[in-house]
């Protein structure tokens, strides 16, 4: 089933005025507070720019589900936290050994090693304070859900166990089953994540949280195997991070697994897949399979 955005939604403009919010609300996450280093630290990789796809896939499912989205602003900021805490992880010499990120130096490179540690563990609990503590209005009936989803998210089961395989498949002949495992859960438990927690947010219907999970599958993995790729055909200045790093550490990817022109097929595969699971709400669902489409057209 091909589901197509209307030519009158401009994802450009939706963009335009979304992102500005989540910016506003991000810088106002961290007031100033003791130790002002940490808090440095912390507002250095948090507010250095980016995308801002995790929050602004939270508030637009928040939106499908009927829900106001600045209900779900919070939890949108949690998400960003827990996104930033896992790229100041990554980035330190124990795991994938990076000095640049967001076009300029890593956390550690300007910290240390230890603040940014310590920095990332701030953000992941900040983010947990963020929904408990800083969602007035939401009941805690889906404070509790929105929570649980984070927890998955964040921990063994999501973006922790995901990166342990990930670091222990390098060097290694690794299969498609475990590649996506990695990818399901290094990148696409927490875009499952900002889905189904805008949804539950908003009031979602089982049915809708069924087809968003499906939906969130598929731009998860769709979203890693463009990352997959422009590592191999971008340049460090288009990423701002380095490119080429995969191939460094002998890691497999989509395109050394499948080669570029199968990888490409893949991912565009599964966005019409995640894509058609919204048919049903194709009306109201403009802005998630606007931003399914972007994930695919990206370049950095």
């Amino acid at each position: 089933m091909t589901v197509a955005v209307s030519p009158a939604f401009d994802l450009g403009a939706y963009l335009e005025a979304t992102r500005p919010r989540v910016e506003v609300a991000l810088d106002a996450s961290l007031p100033p507070e003791h130790p002002e280093t940490l808090r440095e630290a912390m507002r250095y990789s948090l507010l250095a720019g980016g995308k801002r796809l995790r929050p602004i896939l939270c508030l637009a499912a928040c939106e499908l589900a009927g829900g106001d989205p600045a209900v779900a602003m919070s939890t949108a900021v949690a998400l960003e936290m827990i996104h930033t805490m896992s790229l100041i992880h990554d980035d330190l010499p124990a795991m994938d050994n990076d000095d640049l990120r967001r076009g300029r130096p890593t956390n550690h490179k300007v910290y240390g090693e230890a603040v940014a540690i310590l920095a990332g563990d701030a953000l992941l609990t900040r983010a947990f304070e963020m929904v408990a503590l800083r969602s007035p209005g939401v009941s805690a009936e889906r404070l509790v859900a929105v929570i649980g989803e984070l927890a998955l998210a964040s921990g063994a089961p999501g973006l922790v166990g995901g990166q342990v395989v990930d670091l222990q498949s390098e060097g290694q002949r690794v299969d498609l089953e475990t590649l996506e495992y990695i990818h399901l859960h290094k990148t696409g438990a927490l875009l499952r994540a900002c889905v189904i927690s805008g949804a539950l947010l908003g009031g979602a219907s089982q049915d809708l949280l069924a087809a968003l999970r499906t939906y969130a599958r598929g731009i998860g993995l769709a979203f890693q195997i463009i990352d997959d790729i422009l590592d191999v055909t971008a340049s460090s200045e288009v990423l701002g991070k380095t490119a080429g790093k995969d191939e460094a550490v002998d890691k497999t990817t989509y395109p050394k697994l499948l080669g570029l022109p199968e990888s490409q097929q893949r991912a565009h595969q599964l966005v019409a897949e995640a894509k058609a699971s919204l048919a049903p709400w194709q009306g109201q669902a403009q802005p998630l399979l606007a931003l399914a489409d972007f994930i695919t057209s990206r370049d950095r």
